[in-house]
């Protein structure tokens, strides 16, 4: 059975990545890439799906932690006779991606095994298993091998490989397993030691280059490590989570696919690695952008694979059981091709924050701004799936017609339209705010809704003061965080939205969405309310769980994180929150420049 969603720690050279547990045991690991199927898929069923364990044999006392400013995860186990460290990493540099696991005796002697399960194929696929020579042992199923090499002894057993070895004080021993494509050769052997020191540099340089200080550095730091982490490197896109389908409502049927890139990441993202000094990652994530969205603007896409992929189909895979019998478990996701207008409004938000960032503007961006807003003026006025990409009916979502207003009130802004341009794009933004401010207000309340029409709250609503609609002190945005206070707040945390009400097609349950939170830590900063501000902030980072990662929504009933993990989306949102925290409460005279999302907005408020 595999462990809480907040056992597990992530490592990963930015083409892929693995999730291990604190027990030992390597659940869940796609190759080539973030979104190929699993060769370890324990995490979604049984050991019998795959996975890999280190552990003593026997009770042991476990601590984790990240080697200070890397992803190289270190486990220590204390046995009754001795304490080893198990230090898990995947090297950078190296032309095909690889598993290192290092097994380090402290002290005494510590009694181990290994556990070895390889399917391919999320589960499905068992491997012919060969030995090459008294140290190395080869899986093949069909286009994918892995090459494993260590000096322990294995053998086979019902279709397992498993070892026993002990650890002395003083000793290192090694496990090595490297993907590559089962028609090449084997590759060569990786020297561990050189290996680890270079994955080492790689991340302390990275992490060096941060431009920030204070309080809540460290989980900041670890939340960029994270996105780091989920970015392929190959092309700067940056994937939602390592995982797919790990449930917001175990049991339930809320699980979806999240190893892919979301378009309204780019402006939260670009924001984040910018505030904090990392303008090549950001300039790495808006070039790969600007090449996915490239085409007609009627066909752009929610998301995308990670290097611009369209084709996203979704499929269920039947073998597996999901995470505690959460079922079912998704490959693909449906929901990259639901019309959801408030992507318009992020995209034109990216382009204007890496510009006002210093990123290099974007080829053609008049013309793409021209022909994208075109589209837009045609569409902003139909239902749509919003930004919680609902499984149900369409619906007129407040937050993406103010988002659809966003998109023209950047572009009228642009010193680089002629006046007749501008003008139009005013005129629309206009019309835009009037309409919202119009239909999407509660009059009995003088509060923002979900939809035009509902009585219904959402947490999207908390996004308004945040990118200009109107200014935080205004009224309607003062009640509608009272609404919101009122209405989804669970033990302190917030819901996106209410699930009872069936606006999205699916069983009502979930749990507290995590980026929801830290928005509200934003708009108690932009209200003057600091000290409040800096208790949420300090109860969602204190929600991180040992080695400072975060999944989507966390439950607070059960303590229980639940959803996708790492999530990105709490990641980001975790650094934008803190960094204005850290601003807004700076003496004046260190207070540094902050690329903020909020703006005063351009049309008047009504």
């Amino acid at each position: 059975m595999a462990g809480r969603i907040e056992d597990y720690a992530m490592i990963g050279d930015m083409r892929t990545a693995a999730l291990v547990c604190n027990d030992g045991s390597l659940d869940w690991l796609c190759l080539p890439r973030f979104d190929s199927s699993a060769c370890f898929a324990a995490l979604l069923g049984k050991s019998e799906h795959g996975r890999w364990l280190i552990a003593p044999k026997g009770k042991a006392k476990v601590r984790r932690r990240y080697s200070p400013g890397t992803l190289i995860l270190e486990t220590t186990f204390t046995t009754g006779t001795g304490r080893i460290t198990l230090v898990d990493f995947m090297p950078v540099e190296e032309p095909h991606s690889s598993i290192i696991r290092l097994v380090i005796g402290n002290e005494g002697a510590v009694r181990l095994q290994t556990d070895l399960v390889i399917r391919f194929d999320y589960g499905i696929s068992v491997p012919w298993v060969s030995r090459q020579d008294e140290t190395t042992l080869t899986a093949v199923a069909g286009p994918s091998m892995l090459v494993l090499r260590t000096p322990v002894p294995l053998k086979g057993k019902d279709l397992r490989t498993q070892g026993q070895f002990t650890v002395r004080k003083g000793e290192t021993v090694p496990f090595v397993m490297t993907y590559v494509p089962s028609h090449l050769p084997v590759p060569l052997p990786i020297d561990v030691e050189v290996a680890m020191a270079a994955t080492k540099k790689f991340w302390t340089q990275w992490t060096n280059r941060a431009n920030f200080d204070g309080k809540w550095r460290e989980p900041i730091q670890r939340s960029l490590l994270t996105l780091k982490g989920l970015s392929y490197r190959p092309t700067g896109g940056i994937v939602a989570a390592v995982t797919t389908s790990l449930p917001e409502q175990i049991g339930g049927p809320r699980n979806w696919d999240y190893r892919y890139c979301w378009l309204r990441d780019a402006a939260f993202t670009l924001l984040a690695f910018l505030n904090a000094g990392y303008t090549e990652e950001a300039a790495d994530w808006q070039h790969w952008l600007m090449r996915s969205i490239a085409g007609s603007p009627d066909q752009i896409q929610t998301m995308y694979g990670v290097a611009g992929e369209r084709r996203l189909d979704e499929w269920e895979i039947d073998w597996l059981p999901g995470y505690e019998n959460s079922a079912p478990v998704r490959v693909g996701n449906a929901a990259a091709l639901q019309l959801q207008l408030d992507i318009y409004g992020e995209l034109a938000d990216t382009v204007e924050r890496g510009t006002e960032g210093g990123l290099p503007r974007v080829p053609r961006r008049a013309e793409i701004r021209k022909v994208f807003l075109s589209h837009l003026e045609s569409i902003w006025r139909d239902a749509d799936e919003g930004i919680w990409e609902i499984r149900g009916a369409p619906q007129h979502f407040t937050h993406s017609k103010v988002m659809a207003w966003v998109a023209f009130d950047r572009a009228s802004r642009s010193e680089r339209l002629d006046r007749k341009e501008r003008a139009h794009w005013q005129k629309v933004a206009s019309q835009i705010h009037a309409h919202v401010c119009l239909h999407g207000i509660d009059p009995e309340r003088n509060c923002f809704v979900q939809s035009y029409g509902s009585a219904c709250m959402d947490a999207s609503l908390l996004l308004l003061p945040m990118v200009g609609f109107l200014p935080a002190k205004d009224v309607r945005i003062k009640n509608t965080v009272r609404e919101i206070e009122k209405h989804l707040m669970l033990k302190g945390l917030v819901l996106r939205y209410q699930t009872g009400t069936g606006v999205d097609g699916l069983p009502p349950g979930e749990g507290a969405f995590l980026a929801c939170s830290f928005w509200l830590v934003c708009n108690y900063v932009l209200l003057g309310r600091l000290a409040e501000a800096r208790t949420l902030l300090n109860k969602l980072i204190g929600l991180c769980n040992d080695v400072g990662l975060l999944a989507e929504e966390y439950d607070p009933h059960s303590k229980r994180m639940l959803g996708n993990f790492p999530q990105a989306f709490s990641h980001v949102a975790l650094v934008n929150a803190a960094l204005a925290v850290m601003h807004a409460t700076a003496p004046k005279t260190k207070r540094r420049p902050v690329n903020r999302r909020t703006r005063p907005p351009a049309a008047k408020a009504r």
